[in-house]
């Protein structure tokens, strides 16, 4: 059993806990996932490492509640426990030797990934450039957290109603434009968001790195549902990933693959809530 030792609502959908796990928290590097299941008859569901504490033996994940088992989570407090958190899972980031300056860009409730990266980063001395985008002010979530491990915030909204009014693409090429040169831009959210960050970098021939969020099971790569094609072979996110060369995603195959059950989850009754999704 793995104890909640902090719960912290951030918005109405996005929670952040902090949980009891030494072993995992031993491990765990930026970049890397966990998979949890609430009981013993939960779901497997996998989550991004958001941040570790070794000397405590905690990991803290974020989380946004879209079905059954992030509801279910979301309804633990403090003191609680979780039946089953298995990792750290997938591939560390690896970062290149001696950069001097970084974008890490984060997509709403990717920024809680993004967090880890720019800690990492800003910890090795580097200058982070971290361009965080959300819908509109009122869900926004980790604004004094990646201040802190950035040495340039910028917030995004697409209604502009905080920060820059557009895109984090738009804001990523007025900041290259301008002449900062990027040893590399990481790019977390969703799809379509990193598609066109690397289709933004592209021309420039920056090096840009991916978080990819394929449909996942097992986290093993047996069940091979978190395929991905990259330079045309096929990878699976959970075990050579889940960063991957931003050019060589096919990010179309990756948006229809993800899809492929909108259909049936439209009309799917779930067996944890009794209703659909």
């Amino acid at each position: 059993m793995y104890k909640i030792v902090k719960k912290k609502v951030l918005n109405d959908q996005v929670v952040l806990m902090e949980i009891d796990a030494p072993f995992i928290a031993k491990k765990a590097e930026a970049g890397q996932f966990i998979i949890y299941r609430i009981d013993e008859k939960g779901e497997r569901v996998p989550l991004t490492i958001a941040d570790y504490d070794r000397e405590k033996g905690t990991i803290t994940i974020i989380f946004q509640t879209i079905g059954g088992s992030t509801k279910a989570l979301a309804a633990l407090n403090e003191g609680d426990s979780i039946l089953d958190v298995a990792g750290p899972l997938g591939v560390a980031t690896k970062y290149e030797e001696n950069c001097k300056r970084v974008a890490v860009i984060g997509g709403g409730v990717g920024c809680a990934i993004a967090y880890p990266q720019a800690k990492k980063l800003h910890g090795m001395g580097v200058h982070v450039d971290l361009i965080a985008g959300f819908r509109n002010k009122d869900i926004m979530i980790l604004e004094d957290e990646m201040k802190a491990v950035s040495t340039d915030l910028h917030i995004c909204t697409d209604d502009g109603s905080y920060g820059f009014h557009g895109f984090v693409t738009d804001k990523l090429k007025e900041l290259i434009d301008s002449g900062v040169k990027y040893d590399e831009v990481i790019a977390i959210g969703p799809v379509p968001m990193m598609k066109f960050v690397c289709k933004t970098t592209e021309p420039y021939g920056i090096k840009t790195t991916v978080s990819l969020n394929p449909i996942m099971v097992d986290g093993t790569g047996m069940c091979g549902g978190c395929r991905v094609t990259v330079d045309g072979q096929i990878k699976y996110a959970c075990v050579d990933g889940p960063d991957f060369d931003g050019h060589k995603v096919d990010f179309d195959e990756l948006m229809r693959r993800n899809g492929t059950y909108k259909e049936h989850e439209s009309k799917h009754i779930c067996r944890l809530t009794g209703g659909v999704r």
